[in-house]
């Protein structure tokens, strides 16, 4: 039997190369008896615990630790926790190192949290042997602190007998056992190269001619090299045995840290939710509260109270009500508690459940206890203010952001072992470009699908080199960062629980990600941004300054004729949930008439249900009959014209037919959606059982329950649906009644993705909106409305700078009067911001067109205007005001020839992507064949011949198998683009004349290739 001191675990960010799932079956090979994880923080430690285990060997948890003595002495030690009090103090020590900047312990912070605790002087090698000789009086520092539990630790990696000597000298001076130790950081022997690569990934330094074979004997050692290193030494083995087994700490997870809401002296919680939510009721309903609605109160106020989740529903509605006093705008609701009443009444969501029939099971079942979970959407701009509330108002110690760890990704890897391997940037690219982007690709797959890619690693040796290692690294945790929503907030202090590290704005994150932090019992809260709130927010406050109108987001109609005429025809882009190509056919389908249809649709259109959305639409509009499973269902089903859509249909089919409570009808749906066999028989029994108690036949209930099977999968959470479809709704509302605002505030959120921005303008403008030409004057730093026109944003424009962008907005904001021309706007601005790096983007934009001069005569001024500048304002220290810059005369603007409509709209399109002014295909469009828009192809069939007029985007020529040439070119014109293949007989007509921006008149057949429309030409027609 063999034990393990030493392992690290890749967990440990690229410090090591083992991998969990490799070292079991390793452990186990070698009938280990006992492991112990040993990284520098306690990354992993959890599934380390719990696969070590389920795989019969003891756990121990451990950590590498610097000892800080003084400020030029730090020692290595390794802890182990020896029990529960040991394991406390090892959070408590992992959290203090990952807090400081340094990232070493104090002495006398060691000397806090030793109690429970083993401490190994680990002699890994002749520098760590010679640094604790000299440090011999830290040595007895540390046998003070530990006593009996204090050893040295002897590796056997090849070091010279004279300094094992100073070893063992050393541990008869300070009265200590010795323990034989082994670090191990990679697997086998081979991984030597690969561990190497990885810790140079993490370094940044790159592998040099020689490798550092320090750390070539760190691989995990089989039972027969441990008894082979230290066989004249056995006891040592023995004593490392009694160490790692004399370490008992339980980690069975049974508490659940529910956080305390502060209430006043004399009162609970649980009271003081029931007044808020009472309250809460009559605001929304009035002074009458319906029967219906205080049953449902008092149900669910029960279900919370009982379960101990008062407190956390106080939590949620305070914060929420900080962001609604503070002006930050929250989703209606997400997930299943859009499906409580409680959290309508608080404000937390804004979807009255009795209305469309929610479950509150369906969010907290009393019949299977789970922590409750209310997700919250953010305007995503102003998130993390909430989080700071939180973090505020219960106290630093007990709030903290999710940490989450990324992975070296087949790309990735590649990449970052390519550059360890001093491969150059073109072959970087090179590499880049022949693993697919597809998410979930790993090397493997890229490797078995290209064989371009298989022909270029056989070409060199150290391609090969470079693959297999790239191989050997691929999955590695490489990095930590924070979780995009998630939170931590509990009663004790938090590193009482999960050791925490430094995180972003003064709040703290935990070392382990979201599961290792739910299976530790504290709740977790999703703080989620959503970009779509960031948008209804922008057009509502671009509504509120063109048209003084106060929009309240809860109070919009929800029965508006212009919103219903919108999605009827499928006009959705832009609008949350529904912009996608089958979601608008699925609306112009169904076309909705009332809000239900888009929740429906929002349910349905997914993979399997989608199948059911020409069902719906037929039935709606009455060309197919409504056939009801069961006429019992007809109040269940009626909504959805027969089709079960929602999980809550499922769970009202088990209450009504088979008389189950909603509580089992919820655990009926999660069990049936399991498709395990004998679940499946066992709820058939059951539920037949039920039906005949209520009076249906044993047929109808089989019948009935096959269609529960058959939809358990299908069914959407009806809350969630809800709840969403209130945002798709809004957006829809505003795009109907105010199409300006919202499509100046989508073009503002688009910025920086110029196809995405040629798109919206284009669809503007066939709106018949004006889109303005940006303006040195009147720009913004965003798309803005402008006398029910939109003006092109500054920030649209390439290469020019925020920073820029706001010392115009001051200087703009004092002049409080227009630019005169470009002298007065260098000298406004200053010789140190005006420059030519940003004026010359700026005038091929057509921004300083506002001075009546040509493009081309401001383009040759630049120089003279920073000259001036240069004299008259060097830096914005200078007074703009003061009577010197009176005294310079201006000079005159540098006259040359205009320049060409042609180079004027190509400027255009470097500086911001696409053409504005006007698309060159216009005027050539007038003298050509009629010919279709790419804006067309979508409704033309496959195998349909074309004509299409375009300019040349792209060309990339090849070879056929028989040597001939052909080409792939991609063709743009006013709406989009479209690929097109000339196979060499069509090719070899126009090779000479095709060229980049030219505009080529093409015929032939459209078929689908990859989910993308192409063209196979048949004739084609160059013009330059």
């Amino acid at each position: 039997m063999s034990v393990y001191p030493q392992i690290r675990t890749s967990a440990d960010l690229l410090k090591s190369t083992i991998r969990i799932e490799a070292l079991i079956p390793f452990l186990q090979q070698q009938k280990a008896e006992a492991c112990a994880i040993v990284n520098s923080k306690l990354y992993g430690l959890l599934p380390f615990w719990h696969a070590m285990k389920e795989a019969n060997i003891h756990p121990v948890i451990g950590l590498t630790v610097r000892v800080q003595f003084s400020e030029d002495v730090h020692l290595p030690v390794i802890l182990y926790a020896q029990n529960n009090e040991g394991y406390a103090h090892l959070l408590k020590i992992s959290s203090s190192i990952a807090i400081r900047k340094e990232e070493t312990l104090p002495f006398r912070w060691l000397a806090g949290y030793a109690s429970g605790c083993i401490a190994v002087l680990p002699l890994l090698d002749e520098q760590a042997i010679w640094l604790l000789h000299t440090n011999e009086p830290h040595a007895h520092d540390l046998k003070a602190l530990f006593g009996n539990r204090l050893f040295v630790g002897i590796s056997r990696k090849g070091q010279p007998e004279v300094e094992e000597g100073l070893a063992i000298n050393l541990s008869e001076k300070i009265a200590c056992p010795i323990m034989a130790i082994h670090e191990s950081t990679f697997l086998e022997e081979n991984d030597h190269f690969a561990y190497e690569v990885a810790r140079a990934i993490d370094t940044g330094v790159k592998i040099g001619e020689s490798l550092s074979y320090k750390s070539q004997h760190q691989y995990v050692l089989t039972n027969d090299r441990w008894q082979q290193y230290f066989s004249d030494r056995l006891e040592w083995l023995q004593q490392t045995r009694q160490v790692l087994i004399s370490c008992q700490v339980t980690l069975e997870i049974s508490n659940t840290y529910m956080p305390r809401f502060p209430v006043e002296p004399g009162q609970t919680a649980e009271q003081l939710l029931s007044s808020h939510v009472l309250s809460g009721l009559h605001s929304r309903l009035g002074e009458q509260i319906p029967q219906v609605y205080m049953e449902r109160m008092q149900y669910e106020l029960g279900v919370i109270c009982s379960m101990g989740y008062a407190d956390y529903f106080l939590i949620v509605e305070d914060f929420m009500r900080f962001a609604k006093e503070s002006n930050i705008l929250t989703g209606p609701g997400r997930g299943s508690s859009a499906s409580s009443l409680v959290a309508y009444a608080l404000q937390i969501t804004q979807v009255d459940p009795l209305q469309y029939d929610l479950l509150f099971e369906r969010f907290l079942n009393p019949q299977r206890v789970s922590l409750p979970d209310i997700d919250i959407d953010f305007v995503d701009t102003r998130r993390q203010e909430v989080i700071q509330y939180v973090a505020k108002k219960y106290g630093k110690q007990y709030v903290a952001q999710i940490i989450t760890i990324g992975t070296l990704s087949a790309k990735a890897v590649a990449r970052d072992v390519a550059r360890m391997f001093n491969f150059d940037s073109e072959t970087l690219e090179k590499i880049s470009k022949m693993i697919p982007n597809k998410q979930g690709t790993t090397l493997q797959d890229a490797y078995a699908q290209s064989e371009k890619l298989r022909a270029w690693i056989i070409e060199e040796p150290m391609r090969g080199r470079w693959f297999e290692t790239a191989l050997k690294l691929e999955g590695l945790p490489r990095n930590s960062s924070t979780h995009a929503a998630g939170v931590v907030l509990s009663p004790v202090p938090l590193v009482e629980v999960v050791p925490i590290e430094d995180g972003h704005d003064d709040i703290y994150l935990t070392q382990w990600p979201m599961q290792e932090v739910e299976q530790s019992g504290l709740l977790k809260m999703d703080f989620l941004g959503l970009r779509n709130l960031t948008i209804l927010e922008q057009m509502r406050n671009s509504i509120q300054f063109t048209h003084q109108i106060a929009i309240d987001f809860n109070k919009i109609p929800f029965q508006d004729d212009n919103t219903f005429a919108l999605l009827q025809a499928g006009d959705t882009s832009g609008i949350f949930q529904l912009e996608s190509d089958g979601m608008r056919q699925a609306l112009r389908e169904i076309k909705p008439t009332q809000f239900l249809d888009i929740v429906a649709v929002n349910a349905l259109y997914r993979p399997g249900p989608m199948d059911f959305i020409p069902v719906y639409a037929r039935r709606k509009h009455r060309q197919e009959p409504v056939i009801m499973p069961h006429a019992a269902l007809e109040p269940i089903l009626r909504e959805t014209y027969g089709v079960i859509v929602y999980q809550e249909q499922i769970m009202r089919i088990a209450n009504v037919l088979a008389g189950f409570s909603i509580g089992e009808a919820d655990l009926l749906r999660r069990a049936v959606s399991k498709k395990k066999r004998e679940v499946l028989e066992q709820q058939r029994v059951n539920f037949i059982a039920g039906a005949k108690k209520q009076g249906y036949d044993e047929k109808t209930a089989d019948e009935v329950y096959e269609l529960i099977v058959r939809f358990a999968d299908y069914g959407f959470p009806k809350s969630h649906a809800v709840a969403y479809s209130v945002i798709s709704y809004q957006m829809a509302y505003l795009k109907a009644n105010f199409p300006v605002n919202f499509y100046a505030a989508l073009l503002t959120n688009a910025t920086g993705n110029h196809e995405k921005l040629a798109q919206i303008l284009m669809e503007a403008k066939m709106k018949g909106i004006v889109i303005l030409p940006p303006s040195i004057q009147k720009s913004g730093r965003h798309f803005k409305v402008e006398n029910g026109q939109i003006r092109f944003s500054l920030s649209a424009i390439k290469n020019v700078p925020q920073p820029f962008l706001q010392k115009l907005m001051a200087v703009r904001d004092v002049r409080n009067e227009p630019f005169e021309d470009i002298f007065d706007l260098a000298i406004s601005l200053s010789a140190a911001v005006f420059n030519r790096k940003v004026i010359e983007p700026l005038i091929k934009a057509g921004a300083l067109d506002d001075f009546g001069k040509d493009r081309g005569v401001l383009l040759a001024t630049i120089e003279a205007a920073l000259k001036q500048a240069e004299i008259v304002r060097p830096n914005e220290d200078e007074d703009l005001f003061s009577a010197s810059v009176l005294a310079f005369g201006k000079p005159k603007h540098v006259q040359v020839e205009p320049i060409p409509e042609k180079m004027k709209l190509q400027f255009e399109k470097d500086v911001l992507g696409f053409y504005l002014s006007e698309h060159p295909l216009s005027k050539v469009r007038k003298t050509m064949q009629p010919a279709v828009t790419t804006q067309h192809l979508k409704q033309i069939r496959a195998n349909s011949y074309i004509k299409f007029l375009g300019i040349v985007e792209d060309i990339r020529v090849i070879r056929t198998k028989k040597g001939e040439q052909m080409a792939f070119v991609e063709l743009q014109d006013e709406f989009g683009s479209l690929s097109a293949t000339l196979f060499p007989k069509e090719f070899e007509t126009v090779k000479q004349g095709l060229a980049v921006d030219s505009f080529a008149f093409v015929e032939g057949y459209v078929e689908t290739r990859f989910g993308k429309l192409q063209l196979k030409v048949k004739q084609i027609k160059i013009q330059a």
